[in-house]
């Protein structure tokens, strides 16, 4: 019977031949780039061109390097892993259409880097101290702060035990000491009310987010900026989010004004409640009343009809956030990141 030895098997290239797993030096050799540049890329991307990184990150699924987490983590002290944190009931998480964008692009951009991300949830006083203690003992390096209420005692625990944190959304009262990516949530509420009135609405109503929280608040004061001496308390009615709320508002506000030619919802599921709450008073969308949302999630495309929103750029968000956390992991300033609402234009408004 032939045998082959262990020097054919390397002259030959058998599959029987074990591999060699591909290094830093192997990635760097491919990209063009210097190892130095490759490690810093690895750790967080602090310092690394964006003509760099792509090149690195072709390399990587070029190569089929994989970091060896496990000797990375006793050099380094981290755990290479983050988390997202929602600062919601867990049901939530799978309520609400913008979490999953924005979890997906978390999770993406730190695939990328040969990172893991752990979702966690933090709504009662036992989660939030269960998940502290979890971050504390070194099993992430930092986390993404979701849907953080105002004056949240989540955000003290993460801040005592310094814990790296970056804020989805302008944290409302911390301005100063925590970081955060956030979109342009007056700016693009004062682009849709100019929309709505450029289409010939004048009685524009809103049915906003909660007030503790930044999407709440701050379309709420771009839509009063934008109706100027227009403004009338009666026209605003507050929900939760949700898709009922959505429903309740609009009907309060029919009730009150049922002059109402439009209505700007702060989310594009309480504007789907909204055109529900029409629909029942026998008012059509968007001949009688023209509804518009926030977030373009994807809701948006499949309401009856389609609705008109503004944009928000999660996946981006998503990558900015991960960028963002690794630099201050790596000893970073803490920043705020805005991002522009894009106008979308369907047949709802």
């Amino acid at each position: 019977m032939h045998t082959t030895s262990p020097e054919d098997r390397q002259r030959t290239g058998s599959d029987d031949a074990p591999k060699r797993r591909p290094t830093i030096k192997d990635v760097a050799a491919s990209s063009g780039v210097s190892r130095g540049t490759v490690s810093r890329f690895l750790n967080g991307g602090k310092w690394v061109s964006p003509d760099a990184r792509e090149a690195i990150e072709r390399a990587i699924r070029q190569t089929g390097y994989r970091a060896n987490q496990h000797a990375r983590s006793l050099v380094t002290g981290r755990a290479n892993a983050l988390a997202f944190l929602l600062a919601e009931p867990q049901e939530n998480l799978f309520a609400d259409p913008t979490y999953t964008p924005l979890l997906r692009g978390a999770a993406a951009a730190l695939a990328q880097r040969q990172k893991t991300l752990n979702v966690l949830v933090a709504s009662t006083p036992e989660e939030r101290e269960n998940v502290v203690a979890y971050m504390a003992g070194g099993h992430v390096d930092g986390a993404m702060l979701i849907s953080s209420h105002e004056n949240d005692p989540l955000v003290d625990l993460l801040l005592e035990r310094g814990i790296p944190v970056v804020s989805c959304g302008l944290p409302l009262g911390r301005s100063g000491s925590l970081a955060s990516v956030s979109v342009d949530e007056a700016g693009g509420a004062r682009t849709m009310v100019a929309h709505l009135r450029a289409t010939g609405r004048r009685r524009i109503a809103m049915i906003t987010g909660p007030l503790d929280l930044p999407g709440g608040r701050y379309r709420l004061e771009g839509y009063q900026d934008e109706m100027g001496a227009d403004f009338d308390e009666a026209l605003v009615a507050h929900g939760d989010w949700g898709h009922e709320s959505g429903t309740v508002a609009m009907a309060e506000l029919l009730r009150r004004a049922p002059d109402i030619d439009a209505v700007f919802a702060a989310s594009d599921t309480m504007a789907a409640g909204a055109i529900t709450a029409l629909r029942r008073a026998g008012r059509s969308v968007p001949d009688d009343v023209a509804v518009a949302g926030f977030d373009d999630s994807p809701l948006a495309a499949s309401t009856d009809p389609p609705l008109t929103t503004m944009r928000q750029p999660f996946e981006r968000i998503s990558a900015e956030m991960v960028a963002l956390l690794l630099d201050i992991v790596a000893g970073g300033e803490i920043k705020a990141v805005t991002l522009p609402a894009k106008l979308v234009v369907r047949e709802s408004a």
